[in-house]
């Protein structure tokens, strides 16, 4: 198979990185085959296996490599870059435990290339489910406490938006919202009659309250990092259920933010009424718990409540700007539907009275 940068995943420069970070203390990197690949939206995957000359017990038998597709149609969206920028400053501060370790991170600013070279779990993590599938209870436990934990080693750090991520500026807002109004009228138009009075009614109020809802997120307090993309999918858990060795990744979208973010994503967005009527407060419980037993204090229970509403009636417009950015389908449609009778059972349209 092919390697689309085979400078990066050369048995030599492999070598020289893992000898850097101390995974590779004698002998050499003779050969590199990758053996799997998993294309994304945004980025190609491989798992890379390595082939060592001498001494080099206990080295790792395979990484990943992750890079730009050839024709990079993530380029607009920063694909790479903001996952490059996490693992050079956001997973060094992190506490070790949540996230794959990271060989190299590397991003040439004028041509726009990038690759991570990162820890193999193959053999003892596994993804959950295969999408679309929802994980089980318990997984959705693990799931949800490991991000609690990612996020309370980060609640109300001074970093934020200093030296880690960035506030938006507010003509940066402004031109966002902007922008989200103009393609909300196409993306009405496209779906005629297949969008309600009812929803349509709740995106004009929105944008009308937008000044006003978005105060939340102008105090800057009780807000963390955020993955971003935070699907269930992006999420690898131990082989052995005994462990507690959740790993996340796939940080392309990671962001100061509020943190209920998250979970307005991961369940409301992509969770049919039945199952999340049924799991999603307990889940937020849990959640809760784990900020709580990390240290996070000034945020109780009715708090989260209050910002994943919040955070639930915003993600109605994601499906907007995912049909925009040519996501197909089968991705933005089922998203719509999903969120939108989340936002009914959790009456949101409530936040958007005065």
């Amino acid at each position: 198979m092919t390697l689309p940068t085979p400078e990066a995943a050369s048995a030599d420069h492999l070598t020289e990185i893992l000898r850097r970070c101390g995974a590779l203390d004698r002998g050499r990197v003779s050969a590199v085959a990758a053996d799997k690949q998993f294309p994304t939206l945004l980025s190609l995957v491989q798992r890379l296996r390595l082939t060592y000359e001498g001494d080099a017990v206990d080295a790792p038998a395979s990484i990943i490599f992750k890079t730009d597709l050839p024709n990079r149609p993530g380029a607009a969206w920063e694909s790479g870059r903001k996952e490059v920028a996490f693992y050079t400053t956001v997973a060094p501060a992190t506490p070790t435990g949540l996230l794959l370790r990271c060989f190299e991170a590397h991003h040439d600013a004028a041509s726009g290339k990038w690759h991570l070279l990162l820890e193999d779990l193959t053999g003892s993590h596994m993804i959950a489910t295969p999408w679309p599938l929802p994980p089980t209870l318990g997984q959705s436990e693990a799931i949800v406490r490991a991000h609690a934990r990612f996020q309370a080693a980060w609640w109300d750090d001074p970093r934020l938006g200093v030296t880690v991520g960035a506030w938006p500026e507010p003509k940066a807002v402004e031109d966002w919202l902007k922008n989200l109004t103009g393609s909300y009228a196409k993306f009405a138009d496209l779906l005629g009659d297949r969008l309600s009075t009812e929803r349509r009614a709740l995106y004009d109020r929105l944008f009308d309250q937008a000044p006003r809802l978005l105060q939340r997120y102008r105090t800057r307090r009780n807000v963390t990092l955020v993955q971003g993309d935070s699907h269930t999918w992006n999420c690898f858990l131990p082989r052995d259920s005994s462990l507690d060795t959740v790993r996340l990744f796939d940080w392309d979208a990671w962001r100061p933010t509020i943190g209920a973010e998250d979970l307005a994503y991961m369940m409301a967005m992509h969770w049919y009424p039945d199952l999340r009527q049924r799991v999603e407060g307990h889940l937020l419980d849990c959640f809760h718990a784990e900020l709580t037993e990390r240290g996070v204090t000034g945020y109780d229970r009715s708090s989260l409540q209050d910002d994943y509403r919040l955070c639930v009636l915003w993600a109605t417009t994601r499906p907007i700007w995912m049909q925009s950015a040519g996501i197909p389908p089968v991705i933005w449609w089922n998203h719509l539907e999903r969120i939108h009778l989340a936002a009914a059972d959790l009456d949101c349209r409530e936040l958007l009275s005065a």
